[in-house]
């Protein structure tokens, strides 16, 4: 679920734009397009089993920036590990670096339907930006 044209594609069929950065997206690169285009909201996506450590890494970029940057809604979703199911460990890691929500490998596009939803009601429009650790 969390490959980046997938991931692009279901968030624009919900209705809202993406500027999608692409994989390996360098930290500096997110940072700097959060700023000049002040997406509501930015979703990472991980495919390689280092999420947890390529998130905590993002997160604290993003927020030490301060500004807008400090209550922009982050979320990430993918393979945060290399465990499996025992991913689910990392989740709370990341939630205490910065990230307003995480969504596992294993049930992440349920979950993270129900953040759209939810976030689209709040009254956000969703301009999202997708971008992913190497």
């Amino acid at each position: 679920m969390w490959n980046l044209i997938f991931l692009q594609l279901l968030i624009e069929e919900s209705g809202y734009q993406v500027m999608n950065l692409g994989p390996c997206a360098p930290d500096s690169l997110i940072v700097e397009r959060c700023l000049s285009w002040r997406p509501d909201a930015v979703v990472i996506s991980t495919v390689n089993g280092h999420g947890h450590l390529d998130g905590v890494r993002l997160i604290r970029a993003i927020r030490e920036e301060g500004g807008p940057l400090a209550t922009l809604t982050v979320v990430i979703g993918g393979r945060l590990g290399i465990h499996g199911t025992g991913n689910t460990r990392f989740h709370q890691q990341l939630l205490d670096a910065g990230f307003d929500a995480v969504f596992g490998a294993e049930t992440g596009v349920v979950d993270f339907h129900r953040f759209l939803a939810v976030f689209g009601r709040s009254g956000q429009e969703l301009g999202t930006m997708a971008g992913a650790g190497c």
